[in-house]
C-alpha cells in the first residue's frame, strides 16, 4: 500500500493543531496509525530553527525567514516524509509548502517566481494528496490567539505580534490556493465549536482514507 500525505494549513488561531490531535486520537481507535508531525519543528533540527524564527525577541530578515523555513523543510521532507510516505504510512503535518506561498509569499512580499523556486527545491515536487484549509476571519484569529497567549507561559510569538493586514494578506493567499486547487484543497470553518470543526472534517478525511485502502469501512 502506498502512502497518503495530508497536510493542515490555515492562519494563527485557525485550530489546526487541536484537530489534528483530536483525528489522530479518532484514527487510532480506528485502526490506522498515522504520522503526526508539523512544520517547522518535524525534526529534531526542526525544533531548533523553530525555536528561534518565532522567537519574538529575536530580529529575523524576511529573507532569512524564508530560506530557513525551506531549510526545514529540506530536513523534514528527506528524513521524515519521504521515508514514512515510502513505507506506506499516513503521515499528516501541520502545515507545509502552502504555509511558504501565503506566509512568505503574500505575507512578507516575495515574488511568486522565487517561492515556487524555492519550494520546489526544498519539497522536491512532493506535494500532498490532500490539504485541508481552516478558515476564519481575521477578527476571530485575532481573539482566539490573544486567549491562547493568555494560557501560555511563553508569550507572543513573532507571527503574533505582526499587524491584522500581514494575516489579512495571508489569509487571502489561503483562499485563492483553494480556489486554484480545489481537487487538493478542502475549505473548512472554523469559526464554529470544535466538536462541529472536527465532524466536518471527519467528514472529508474518512471517505478519502477508506479509498486508500488505510482505514476500514466500518468505523466507531
Amino acid at each position: 500500500m502506498s502512502g497518503t500525505f495530508i497536510t493542515f494549513e490555515g492562519i494563527d488561531g485557525s485550530g489546526k493543531s487541536t484537530q489534528l490531535r483530536l483525528l489522530g486520537n479518532f484514527l487510532r481507535a480506528n485502526g490506522c496509525d498515522p504520522l503526526l508531525t508539523r512544520e517547522p519543528g518535524g525534526t529534531a533540527l526542526g525544533v531548533r530553527l523553530r525555536a528561534a524564527l518565532l522567537d519574538a525577541m529575536e530580529e529575523v530578515d524576511p529573507l532569512t525567514e524564508l530560506l530557513v523555513f525551506a531549510a526545514d523543510r529540506a530536513q523534514h521532507v528527506r528524513r521524515v516524509l519521504r521515508p514514512a510516505l515510502k513505507a506506506g504510512k499516513v503521515v499528516i503535518s501541520d502545515r507545509y509548502a502552502d504555509a511558504t506561498v501565503a506566509y512568505q509569499g503574500a505575507g512578507r512580499g516575495f515574488p511568486p517566481e522565487l517561492i515556487s523556486q524555492i519550494v520546489q527545491l526544498a519539497t522536491e515536487g512532493l506535494k500532498p494528496d490532500l490539504t485541508l484549509l481552516f478558515d476564519l476571519s481575521i477578527a476571530e484569529s485575532t481573539s482566539r490567539t490573544a486567549r491562547r497567549i493568555t494560557g501560555r507561559s511563553s508569550g507572543r510569538d513573532r507571527l503574533d505580534i505582526e499587524k491584522d493586514d500581514f494575516h489579512t494578506r495571508v489569509r487571502d493567499a489561503y483562499l485563492q490556493i483553494a480556489l486554484a486547487e480545489p481537487e487538493r484543497v478542502k475549505l473548512i470553518d472554523t469559526s464554529g465549536p470544535v466538536e462541529h470543526t472536527q465532524q466536518h472534517l471527519r467528514e472529508i478525511i474518512i471517505p478519502f482514507l477508506q479509498s486508500r485502502g488505510h482505514l476500514a469501512m466500518n468505523y466507531v
